[in-house]
């Protein structure tokens, strides 16, 4: 049934995502959601592995904290469509942090701690896929 160009309430089944999170309880607790939900999770502790770790059309939403040491999450983002030309990252940004006044494009701000009703819900939100 089309959809008229709207966003589905449910996430698409079977999403990758990178997880990036240097707490490690956290990053497993957040791969085992994930995965709970029927999508596919790869889980890092730093921005500087995700970089290694990510390739273009790889992954589907990119999940990061925003608070990581050396290079924030938000640095990160920036570093992947800049590296792969991208107009649209999907990215959710799962963070202690407060929403940014201004919206950043293609991304959904988590507040953690989070549910997996609320991290379905954060899915559902993007556009659940990385494109060019």
């Amino acid at each position: 049934m089309p959809n008229n160009g709207q966003k589905s309430e449910e996430p698409a089944k079977g999403l990758r995502v990178l997880v990036v999170e240097d707490d490690p309880d956290t990053l497993a607790a957040t791969v085992e959601m994930l995965q709970l939900l029927g999508h596919w999770a790869a889980g890092v502790k730093s921005a500087e592995i995700a970089k290694d770790r990510f390739y273009e059309n790889a992954f589907d939403v990119l999940m990061t904290d925003v608070g990581l040491p050396a290079l924030s999450g938000l640095d990160l983002a920036e570093i992947l469509r800049t590296r792969y030309k991208l107009d649209k990252l999907d990215v959710i940004f799962a963070t202690g942090r407060p929403a940014p006044a201004t919206p950043i494009p293609h991304a959904v701000w988590l507040q953690k701690p989070f549910s997996v009703e609320q991290l379905e819900a954060a899915l559902s939100r993007t556009g659940g896929r990385i494109a060019a």
